[in-house]
Parts: structure tokens; sequence; C-alpha cells
């Protein structure tokens, strides 16, 4: 495949982690050290992105969705939980639409079943047109900063620095793109897996409602708000995160 790079450790039932925008493999480094003792934890880094910067980018998440089950075909990974955060967790969405009968568990992180983003801090669209107007660098400085309540300040905000430090800007608008294209609320009835949503009630990124729809539409799910976090609970209280998702999936 072309320049792709996965990261793959540990032992036990594979769980693939998906990232989100402006997001790398390394973004999920606090929860393969933990996890991997108990499980085989896959985290590609999406084309264009943070490891995989050399890659082509796509602008489609189908085509994303359907790119990381090939890369677990090649490495003859067949069932396996799955994870995705932000625009990952509609990435995991389509998988499973594609996929269903290969998925064990759905864990759908701080995100939602429309990839234009209701309530979000500023819409797709005017990210675009900013990214265009400001540059690339302005853009990747400004927008993680809202994913911390405590912002730039936040102690692990040094993994959104590393993961953008070698993007560029057709794959940071292609993403824009192919999230403010997408649609997975009518499939949301069609999850048949148990399915674990996770939400940080500061989240500036995706509101109450988002995560609301999703545990109202998907069956057999449950939510689980964080107190006090944003958009990246997973880096802002990593322990009690890592613990949530491991009694879920055990």
């Amino acid at each position: 495949m072309q320049e792709i790079y996965i990261d793959d450790v540990g032992k036990g039932f594979p769980l693939v982690l998906v990232h989100g925008y402006l997001g790398s493999s390394e973004m999920w480094n606090l929860q393969k050290n933990f996890l991997s003792k108990y499980f085989r934890i896959i985290t590609p880094a999406l084309p264009g992105f943070g490891e995989s910067y050399k890659a082509q980018s796509l602008d489609n998440i189908n085509l994303i969705a359907k790119f990381i089950l090939k890369c677990l075909d090649e490495k003859k990974i067949n069932e396996f939980h799955l994870m995705g955060h932000s625009m990952g967790g509609m990435v995991v969405q389509e998988m499973v639409k594609i996929s269903q009968n290969r998925v064990k568990k759905l864990i759908c992180f701080a995100t939602s079943s429309i990839g234009d983003i209701p309530g979000r801090f500023e819409p797709l669209e005017k990210t675009r047109e900013r990214l265009k107007k400001d540059g690339l660098k302005e853009t990747v400085n400004r927008i993680p900063q809202n994913w911390f309540v405590e912002g730039i300040k936040a102690k692990y905000y040094y993994f959104c620095e590393n993961a953008v430090k070698n993007i560029s800007i057709e794959t940071a608008d292609n993403a824009l793109v192919a999230m403010k294209n997408w649609r997975g609320y009518e499939n949301l009835k069609n999850i048949k897996q148990d399915t674990l949503i996770i939400w940080g009630d500061k989240d500036a990124s995706y509101n109450f409602n988002q995560v609301d729809t999703l545990k109202k539409k998907i069956p057999k799910s449950k939510l689980k708000i964080f107190k006090g976090c944003g958009h990246n609970v997973h880096l802002e209280e990593p322990q009690k995160f890592n613990e949530t998702v491991k009694n879920f999936l055990s």
C-alpha cells in the first residue's frame, strides 16, 4: 500500500483506534500504553495525516473507511473492536455499515451522525474559508486549542502540535470536505453492536444533541459523560478514559 503508518502493539483481541481531524496515530499513545496489556492495539495514521503525511489524502468518509478495512485485510485481521474519535467516529460508523459482521463492539467518541456538525464552534465551511484565507499554519495552531478546556496549556496539547508538523493544506481541506458531505444518521438504527458513546460536557465541537442522537438511535448503546472535559477526553482524563474503555470491552 502507499506510505501508510500503522502502529500495532500488544496481544489479544484486536482493538482498532481511528483518530480524528488533524490527528495521528501518536494521539492514542496514552491509550496504547495501557490498553495494549489487554488487547492488540491497531492505530493507523489516516492517509495524509500524522505519520502517513506522504500518502494521498482522501475527501470521502466512505473511502477512508474502505481504506482502513483494506489495511486490516492485509494484516489478516477479520474481527475486531472499533473506536473512533471525532471525524474518526464518522469513519468507524461507516466501517460498521460496510462490514457489520467484522466489528464486535463499537465506541463512538466525541462524534456525530451528521458530518456538518451542527453546534460546532464554527461551521465547517467557515473553517474551509479560513484555511484558504489564513493559511495552514494559522489553522493548525488555532483549531486544536478548542479541543481542550485548558487550551494550549493542557498537559498533553503537544500531541496535537506533533500531529500537524507535516500536514498539507490539501489534506486539511480534503478532510473538511469529507466530513461536510457525510451523513450517517439513517444508518444508526442498523448498528447492531454493543456501543459505548463517550463525550466531554465541555466539548466545543460536538454538543449534547449530537451524542444524544447517537444514544437514542443506536439500539444497544449507552452514553458516558466526562464532566469538565472538552473534545479530547482521552488526553484530558486518560486514566479514567482508559478504564472506561477497558471495562466496556471486557
